[in-house]
């Protein structure tokens, strides 16, 4: 069932939405050679406990998980799609990272993600952070009322295709609010004028996430969590909470 968020609702998701941001900025601030998944993890808990907040990545365990996510950041590096979980791995020069990050506030949640290159880029690897950036934007400017679900997967996953990329069909964005997992699905491709109608105070996670390589294939992790890309090509996973409404989409994680 999709809930159809009030106004006042919307603020209140503003508010976790900008923990989210607060949070992201800062591991990205502290992210550089040397340092740790784990210290990374650490900074964004500092965040969350300064604005009263809780993560919703901590302790959650869907069906597919042998056990509970350990951290409130998922921290997924190069060949690594999402879901990585944060341990004493070092940074590296030239290490494309993607932080996920999530925040419960005053019973709302906000979940956004960033991708970036530690150190000294790789051309492919901004070429690759740049489009999915592109793809979240092409997929938000779709997110309008009247709009059908469709719209935002084919935006999205146009973006990519055009680029050469793959895209992990079984996992997308999602709806979003009084918890950080909610309905519809939010697939990275779809068909235009297909799917579940956009209304004002629909509330939704749009984000793609794409493959370097161009397989759509991915591998997971002894640990259950991480998705790894097949061929150990690079993946990139950007990441925004985005309210459907009549005035346009209107991005709930932007700082």
């Amino acid at each position: 069932m999709v809930e159809i968020k009030t106004d006042a609702a919307l603020e209140a998701m503003r508010e976790a939405g900008r923990v989210v941001a607060k949070a992201l900025e800062a591991v990205r601030g502290v992210a550089a050679v040397g340092v740790s998944l784990r210290e990374l993890d650490e900074t964004a808990r500092e965040v969350l406990r300064a604005a009263g907040a809780s993560s919703p990545f901590l302790g959650y365990r869907p069906h597919f998980a042998p056990t509970p996510f350990p951290a409130v950041i998922c921290a997924s590096v190069n060949d690594a799609i999402v879901h990585g979980i944060p341990d004493g791995y070092r940074l590296r020069d030239g290490d494309l990272l993607s932080v996920d990050c999530g925040a419960m506030l005053d019973g709302w949640a906000g979940d956004a993600a960033v991708s970036f290159t530690v150190g000294t880029p790789r051309p492919d690897d901004q070429r690759l952070v740049e489009t999915t950036r592109r793809a979240l934007e092409a997929g938000i400017a779709a997110a309008v009322v009247g709009a059908r679900m469709g719209d935002i997967g084919h935006a999205i996953g146009s973006v990519g295709r055009a680029a050469g990329y793959g895209i992990p069909a079984d996992f997308g964005g999602h709806g979003i609010g009084r918890r950080m997992h909610e309905d519809p699905p939010v697939p990275n491709e779809g068909r235009p004028g297909r799917g579940l109608p956009l209304r004002h105070g629909m509330v939704i996670a749009i984000e793609p996430m794409f493959l370097a390589g161009g397989s759509d294939a991915y591998l997971t992790d002894p640990d259950g969590w991480t998705l790894r890309t097949a061929d150990r090509g690079r993946a990139a996973h950007s990441e925004h909470t985005v309210a459907i409404t009549d005035d346009g989409p209107r991005v709930l994680t932007l700082p």
